[in-house]
């Protein structure tokens, strides 16, 4: 069974990393479940089994959300999209599944969002129209996704002085208002996905970055460890992949289906500051659109294309000039000051692990569905789904991979479980508003009711001081290493505080991160 490591014990960092390799290679015993990748779907699969009393490992060939996970719009959303394609399951249960986000298991890491259409030039009266009834669709499902009003309030209708407040770079010719919908933002989808593996690791489960699977079978894995060099062989009463789009590594009879999805980072004043989602329609559809969404640290992000990617699938996407040009064309129909090439200051690329069922068409129309597959030797692989359903599709695969397995295990309780710094948290819950007096709100923002903690663990001079042009504190840098599992410097810059979305930011920081690694290092 687990051992239950919460508090100062469930850190995650370099020792720990050690220790739990070191325990690995010296026992013989087979742990319950081996768990291979770290983005979204492994962390959740490995939190929902070492609560249900499993003994859990979960190996990832790089770090925390470094691939398909850290590349999303951010979002938490309800599955408007999906009810225009008649997928009234998917629909429902990503309501569901957002609504036990933000307001149960990560409130402190979710917020509502307004998603604002102008009613302008930009879109025709059809367009204006679906998006409305979409808009009510989107209420009925909130309503029966049980998600309260206070959480996410109604679509209504917008005058044109608030549509010009939320959106201000949106054309003013002709504009009459806007309809408004709200939806889930995170505050960072790499900070969610690090939430919950440091939520699995307080429950005992060992979290080991940098550790490859070379080999996986159905009770068995192979494992190297890519700092350390040595090598280990990991028995297990069940394995299961969850590598999204790197799925085929391990199982050749997998096949996915990868759909790029494209992002260009701007800075927010470019945009006036928006503190809406401007929502444009695509020309002649009614299904598909853009969004200028606001985004920490004073950037915005627009998105997104929705493109097949065959061929090789590299580690981290590049992203075609194509795509950038496709962004730009498309929503500066619906801008006032028309963007150029030169306001993009970054861009990120994403490929979406969609299972290929043969259907021939544009990957805009596959299913988002996910799936569980068990390989002819008997390995786990889940493929698809969507970020907003982790929860639901850790519980789902668990179930299968119990059942099959006859594992003795607890029910899922993942739907009532918070997070480490949600307010319910079983370590943070003592924590009032008075404790959180004089630290950061950006701090606050990123980690909740732990933010205290955060900066009483502080050993470098001046902690509330920010590193670069961002408002990351040089307590949170220390921290990324000390409790977030970040080993090197790129993990800080790229996943933990978001820096390298715009380059220029990254190597203002590096310098100062590179000296608080060291610090750390040195104690």
């Amino acid at each position: 069974m687990p051992v239950n490591t919460s508090g100062a014990d469930a850190a995650l960092n370099a020792p720990r990393r050690e220790r739990d390799l070191e325990a690995l290679a010296d026992s013989d015993a087979a742990v319950d479940v081996v768990i291979i990748g770290g983005g979204i779907t492994g962390v959740g699969l490995a939190l929902d089994a070492v609560i249900r009393g499993l003994s859990t490992v979960l190996v990832e060939k790089h770090d925390l959300a470094f691939g398909t996970s850290r590349w999303s719009s951010k979002l938490a959303h309800g599955g408007l999209r999906y009810l225009a394609k008649m997928e009234f399951g998917i629909a429902h249960h990503s309501a569901v599944e957002r609504g036990i986000i933000m307001e149960r298991t990560a409130p402190h890491l979710v917020r509502a969002l307004p998603q604002v259409m102008a009613l302008s030039e930009d879109s025709n009266l059809v367009q204006k129209a679906a998006t409305r009834v979409g808009f009510l669709a989107g209420d009925a499902l909130r309503i029966t996704a049980g998600t309260s009003s206070g959480t996410l309030p109604r679509s209504r209708y917008a005058s044109r002085e608030e549509t010009l407040r939320l959106c201000p770079a949106a054309a003013r010719k002709n504009m009459k208002g806007s309809w408004v919908n709200y939806d889930g933002q995170m505050v960072d989808d790499a900070r969610m996905v690090t939430a919950i593996a440091r939520t699995a690791a307080s429950e005992g489960a060992r979290i080991l970055t940098y550790c490859e699977a070379t080999r996986a079978g159905g009770s068995e894995v192979t494992l190297r460890d890519r700092l350390g060099g040595r090598e280990l062989t990991v028995r297990a009463r069940a394995v299961i992949s969850a590598t999204g789009v790197w799925a085929g590594g391990l199982d050749g009879d997998i096949k996915v289906r990868p759909a790029r999805g494209t992002h260009l980072v701007f800075r927010a004043e470019t945009l006036g500051n928006p503190t809406g989602a401007l929502t444009v329609p695509l020309p002649g559809s009614v299904s598909r659109y853009l969004f200028i969404l606001p985004a920490p640290h004073g950037r915005c992000y627009l998105g997104l294309t929705d493109e097949d990617a065959p061929g090789e699938i590299p580690d981290v996407p590049t992203t075609p000039e194509e795509d950038v040009e496709f962004l730009l064309s498309n929503i500066n129909r619906a801008l006032e000051r028309k963007l150029t090439r030169s306001d993009v200051v970054g861009t990120f690329t994403g490929l979406r692990p969609l299972l290929d069922n043969g259907e021939e068409g544009s990957t805009a129309d596959l299913s988002r569905r996910h799936a569980v597959v068990t390989s002819r030797d008997g390995l786990f692989s889940v493929v698809g789904g969507k970020f907003t359903e982790y929860r639901l599709m850790a519980e789902e695969t668990l179930d299968t991979v119990i059942a099959d397995r006859g594992l003795r295990a607890g029910e899922c309780v993942t739907r009532n479980f918070p997070l480490i710094g949600a307010p319910g948290h079983r370590d943070y819950s003592h924590i009032a508003a008075r404790d959180l007096h004089g630290i950061p709100e950006p701090v606050i923002r990123r980690f909740g009711n732990e933010a205290p903690q955060v900066v009483d663990a502080a050993t470098v001079e001046r902690p509330l001081d920010t590193v670069g042009p961002l408002d990351v504190t040089r307590a949170e840098v220390e921290y990324a290493f000390t409790h977030e599992g970040a080993l090197t410097v790129e993990d800080v810059l790229e996943r933990r505080t978001r820096a390298a979305m715009i380059p220029e930011d990254a190597q203002a920081m590096r310098p100062e991160v590179e000296e608080i690694r060291d610090h750390v290092m040195s104690k």
